[in-house]
């Protein structure tokens, strides 16, 4: 049996021993220039750290501390750095323009050999902004100057989780504008560049969330609330409920631009059931605003703010101001209806289903309300003059006896005629503490005029007015029968410069069920 020999041959594959030796070479030779490099990062990272802070302090105008900063260069060029804080001009009696807890940067060789130099992608932790207030004694926003400075260096994409953005303010007796940002990216960031940016944050009060897209930058240097800003904005799910008194969910979109001090807004909002809790009536209440907004306070100048809800339209002109130490702002405006309806009004403020009196109405008036935990109707005040034209009562029963009063006044007390004799009022009102107190309050039906004052309670609902009543007819003639008779010995002590009836009356009762009643005894009468 022959047996079975296996034969040596020489090896033929790649890794033949020379092939071996050049590779366990290169394997050293990389080990050590990884080892030099990495070394080489770590004896670099003091000098890039002072390059930095140099870069900083040239952008912002600032004095500028960074604790820590570790610099990589293999396989790319990673950097991380700890305790970053910018003082603008070095001033310690403001917060410091600038600072964050830790940062991480990332770029590529090719984008550091740039010019200028770019760095790929950086995160940002514990960021806060304070803008500080202006420091140039002239008068009105100023635009940024335009100076044609190369950046240092360029992000492509900076991204910041919890940011808070305060402008301060150099208005005495003010508290400064703070934000607070869910989520802020930008692109193309560098001091002296126009960076594009996109931000996320739920606003405080009223709740809810803005998204905004724009535009910031270049920064100025000398004067950071002249910084330039713009873009657009949507705010959603704004629950306007933690307002004592008032209920709706709110939307509004728009655009804004301009600087930081000095930002216009236009924009419109959305309610659909806007409503005041005394009335408890919704409506859809839509806005139209143009708005100059303070941005290192919040102060706001509306010029104007157009309404509309069921057949009316409201303007107003006005200011959202704060006060340092006061929780809110307050709301000043001059408001003006020129083509308005009485049963859109009433449905806001009384508490009925079907409005009682319909018909048009125009009127002007200052709106101040107050910041404090009070249900808006408590703390508005409203002061200003009315007058509505045709105003039909939609109940029967105050109806039926307007068209008695309207047919008696006349000297036609048999009249059967039930058609709707309208009226026409006008005069002077003032709200304050939900009552509202008119005066000179002249009121018209075919037949008699009523010359009229006294308040109306809202809460309660109910009215008490005294004044007189001009009739067309002389007193006897309001009646028939054996009163008509007796009451013609007492004409000549009602009898008015021109012909007919002049008679004290009062006015009580609620709205619902109205008293009309002679006032004899009330003094003056």
């Amino acid at each position: 049996m022959p047996s079975l020999r296996i034969s040596e041959q020489p090896q033929t594959g790649i890794f033949t021993p020379r092939v071996r030796r050049w590779l366990f070479a290169a394997v050293i030779v990389s080990a050590l220039a990884v080892t030099t490099v990495v070394a080489g990062g770590r004896r670099l990272s003091p000098i890039i750290q002072k390059r930095l802070v140099r870069a900083l302090q040239d952008a912002y105008a600032s004095d500028v501390t960074l604790k820590h900063l570790d610099v990589q260069l293999f396989p790319w060029v990673h950097a991380s750095g700890e305790g970053l804080v910018l003082r603008f001009h070095g001033r310690q009696d403001l917060p410091p323009l600038i600072s964050l807890t830790r940062f991480t940067a990332d770029a590529s060789w090719i984008g550091l050999l740039q010019s200028p130099r770019r760095i790929g992608r950086v995160r940002i932790e514990g960021l806060q902004i304070h803008v500080p207030p202006r420091q140039s004694d002239g008068e009105g926003p100023q635009p940024a100057t335009k100076k044609h400075e190369n950046p240092a260096f360029i992000i492509n994409e900076v991204n910041v989780d919890g940011t808070v953005l305060e402008t301060l303010t150099s208005k005495p007796g003010k508290d400064p504008l703070r934000f607070d940002i869910h989520h802020l990216t930008l692109w193309d960031a560098g001091a002296t560049t126009s960076m594009s940016f996109r931000a996320s944050l739920t606003n405080a009060k009223p709740p809810g969330e803005i998204h905004s897209d724009g535009r910031f930058g270049p920064w100025n240097k000398d004067e950071p609330a002249l910084t330039p800003v713009g873009g657009k904005y949507d705010f959603e799910k704004a629950d306007l409920s933690v307002f004592r008194g008032i209920a709706g969910i709110l939307s509004s979109e728009g655009s804004y631009r301009g600087v930081l001090e000095a930002i216009t807004v236009r924009g419109t909002t959305d309610t659909p059931y806007f409503r005041l809790s005394i009335s408890d009536n919704p409506v859809h209440l839509k806005t139209e605003f143009l708005a100059v907004v303070d941005g290192t306070d919040g102060d706001t100048r509306l010029e104007p703010v157009n309404a509309q809800f069921g057949n009316s339209s409201v303007t107003a002109y006005g200011t959202i101001e704060g006060k340092k130490g006061v929780k809110g702002k307050t709301i000043r405006l001059e408001v003006t209806v020129s083509r308005g309806r009485l049963e859109d009004m009433l449905r806001l403020g009384v508490r009925s289903k079907e409005a009682i009196v319909t018909g048009a109405i125009a009127f002007q008036a200052q709106l101040l309300l107050p910041p404090g935990d009070r249900d808006v109707i408590d703390k508005l005040h409203l002061e200003g003059q009315f007058k509505t034209v045709g105003a039909a009562f939609t109940k029967p029963d105050i109806q039926r006896k307007l068209n008695e009063l309207s047919n008696r006044s006349r000297g036609e007390p048999e009249d059967t005629d039930q058609g709707r004799a309208s009226s026409n009022f006008r005069g002077t009102f003032k709200l304050q503490d939900s009552v509202m107190t008119f005066n000179k309050l002249a009121f018209a039906v075919p037949g008699a005029e009523l010359s009229l004052s006294g308040k109306y309670n809202l809460r309660q609902e109910s009215m008490e007015f005294h004044g007189t009543a001009r009739l067309q007819a002389e007193l006897s003639k309001t009646t028939t029968g054996i009163k008509s008779f007796l009451l013609k010995a007492i004409n000549p002590f009602f009898k008015g410069r021109r012909s007919g009836a002049v008679i004290p009356i009062k006015i009580s009762g609620t709205k619902d069920s109205p008293k009309f009643e002679l006032d004899l005894l009330h003094k003056g009468n």
